[in-house]
């Protein structure tokens, strides 16, 4: 199969993939633990190069121990440092906790602001993370999330030509319809966790084989 270089066609890959999606992902809820968005921006944060299996057993402590953007800010660095460590990187994102939660604190009054142009001036947010909170915790759909799942998985389908995330979800949000800019992304990354493995894909066993332009190039 060919790689699509149209938008059009493009479009049309998309719109068949969507439903092939849907059926084998109907579940849309975020395997991270949260409950308010700020516990959803810091989990994000912590995902980093990090399994969302061990960020949600960090947060189970971590959480009740720093119940908001205050208790975050006030934190020593030391402390904040071994609460994460087991995520990896520690001593960046205990830097990005803490510097998220003093602007949180002095700018918005402790509370994580609802669009995509006040959540990249936080310390450690990205795109990625915005869309990831902008999505699941206030509903609002202004971009694709793209991790390296998505990336791949997109990439490889023949949806984008890019690589670079920024340009990889400006490709996705032109060939996506706005309503499929949240749950297609979430079903991208549990496809690439269960059958589109970077090094090793399942394309044998792929249940969109027949639409995917890489099948059968891998092994």
């Amino acid at each position: 199969m060919r790689r699509p270089r149209s938008w059009k066609a493009r479009s049309e890959l998309a719109a068949a993939l969507s439903p092939r999606f849907a059926s084998l992902y109907p579940d849309l809820t975020v395997s991270l633990d949260w409950e308010t968005p700020l516990q959803l921006i810091v989990a994000t944060v912590l995902s980093a190069q990090c399994t969302d299996e061990r960020v949600n057993r960090v947060t189970r402590t971590l959480f009740p121990a720093y119940p908001d953007a205050r208790a975050y800010a006030d934190a020593p660095l030391e402390e904040l440092r071994e609460a994460v460590r087991p995520t990896g990187f520690f001593n960046n994102k205990a830097r990005h906790l803490q510097g998220l939660g003093r602007r949180l604190v002095d700018v918005y009054d402790g509370e994580v602001p609802p669009t995509m142009e006040d959540l990249l001036t936080l310390p450690g947010v990205a795109r990625k993370t915005a869309n990831v909170v902008l999505s699941n915790a206030f509903g609002l759909h202004a971009g694709v999330v793209v991790d390296t799942h998505v990336k791949r998985v997109t990439h490889r389908l023949g949806l984008t030509n890019e690589v670079d995330p920024p340009k990889v979800e400006k490709d996705l949000m032109r060939v996506l319809p706005r309503e499929e800019w949240h749950p297609f992304a979430w079903r991208s990354i549990l496809h690439g966790r269960t059958v589109c493995h970077a090094r090793k894909p399942r394309c044998a066993e792929c249940p969109v084989a027949d639409l995917c332009v890489s099948a059968g190039k891998f092994g």
